[in-house]
């Protein structure tokens, strides 16, 4: 069971990625009403180019006072221990691979405190989609002291839902190998 704003997000963007206007089924980042999210906002980010160089675009007050920083246009990656790194960019991966959203399950700060990173693919300007709107959901109040470090370690992803597309396979025509 998620978190209720984990659970919020999936089911707001499974609505909007079921919309006619939803080109194979990953919505339009116009699509997103900041309204609709809420009080969430403030636990709301933006990431460009998905991956192992993705960037932050735009984070909420709350990640920003969290990280101790301001995020824009940082690598998305500097927010998570090295360890953590690859687990965090085949998230964001298969997030846009699958058209599902994918939540990773993190801990923060010396007491690991839990909290849940909800990942959902979007279309950005160009049409493409390359762009993930992130929701931060910590399970209880996060307090760190000061000189606590502020990166967060990925314990598990979990994909949420049916995968959207069906997974690549090579296939071979007339003896030439296609994907």
């Amino acid at each position: 069971m998620f978190h209720p704003d984990t659970q919020f997000l999936i089911d707001h963007w499974t609505g909007l990625s079921r919309r006619a206007d939803a080109r194979a089924g990953i919505p339009a980042r116009a699509a997103i009403d900041p309204a609709a999210l809420g009080l969430r906002l403030p636990r709301v980010f933006m990431a460009g180019r998905p991956g192992d160089d993705a960037v932050v675009r735009l984070a909420g007050g709350w990640i920003e006072d969290f990280h101790g920083e301001h995020l824009k246009d940082q690598p998305l990656m500097a927010l998570w221990r090295p360890g953590s790194r690859p687990l965090v960019a085949a998230a964001q991966t298969q997030a846009l691979r699958e058209v599902r959203p994918v939540v990773v399950i993190a801990l923060a700060g010396l007491a690991a405190s839990q909290i849940e990173i909800t990942l959902v693919p979007l279309r950005g300007p160009s049409g493409e989609p390359d762009l993930i709107l992130g929701l931060y959901a910590p399970a209880a109040t996060l307090t760190l002291a000061s000189d606590e470090s502020r990166l967060l370690t990925a314990r598990v992803s979990v994909g949420v839902g049916e995968p959207a597309r069906a997974p690549l396979s090579l296939a071979a025509v007339h003896g030439r190998r296609l994907a």
